[in-house]
């Protein structure tokens, strides 16, 4: 909260995401960008946060797709913060940004989110791949790595903190599967920072869900 300062501070914030939106996608961060970051995951005020993730939602709702999430270099500084700052903990520093974005390269992460059918025989996530499809050419772009994580439980989505990488779980022999999420795991540096790509889901060779991206539109 800001107190009496709350309507200048939510204007200084929202000045902050609108410069943020005013650059393109780009896996060299450099100290100014950084430090925009480190701002917009210390605002104390939830809708700063809110508004400046929502562009890094696509909704898709096609069953089991519920939605795609992106995390770039940009964002994973300013979850980074968020979660230092959900933790109490001390300032976030340039050094320890960089130390988060060495750790992790240039990538691109591409989550899907997923929920089955209630009665579904799933166990386990099934083989669903997550391919970058560039317009207007259509060829597929396939990810370094891929993680499928199960979930059995219903999801936990509120807050404006919430990450989006799934918590690990454990479960109990014959526990019901009722959705999970897939990591994918992209290589940011070939990738056309003003181009758009389609994030296709597809089971072998069906396609089940895709949803359009503009990198250009992403910090």
């Amino acid at each position: 909260m800001c107190g009496s300062w709350e309507l200048r501070c939510l204007l200084a914030a929202m000045l902050v995401i609108a410069a943020g939106r005013g650059a393109a996608y780009d896996t060299a961060i450099g100290a100014e960008a950084i430090a925009e970051a480190i701002r917009i995951g210390q605002s104390r005020i939830d809708r700063v946060r809110v508004d400046y993730h929502r562009a890094y939602r696509l909704d898709v709702r096609v069953p089991p797709v519920d939605y795609v999430e992106l995390v770039t270099p940009f964002r994973r500084v300013v979850l980074a913060v968020e979660e230092r700052e959900a933790l109490g903990g001390r300032a976030f520093r340039q050094q320890e940004a960089q130390a988060v974005l060495a750790g992790h390269g240039q990538t691109l992460d591409v989550l899907v989110e997923l929920t089955f059918h209630p009665q579904n025989a799933h166990v386990g996530v099934p083989a669903y791949e997550v391919l970058l499809a560039s317009r207007p050419s259509g060829s597929l772009i396939r990810p370094r790595s891929l993680r499928r994580v199960p979930r059995f439980s219903p999801r936990l989505d509120s807050g404006p903190t919430r990450s989006p990488y799934p918590a690990p779980w454990v479960t109990a022999s014959g526990q019901p599967t009722l959705g999970g999420t897939l990591v994918a795991s992209f290589d940011g540096a070939p990738l056309d920072a003003q181009a758009t790509y389609d994030v296709v889901v597809r089971e072998k060779e069906t396609e089940l869900a895709r949803a359009t991206v503009a990198l250009a539109s992403l910090r």
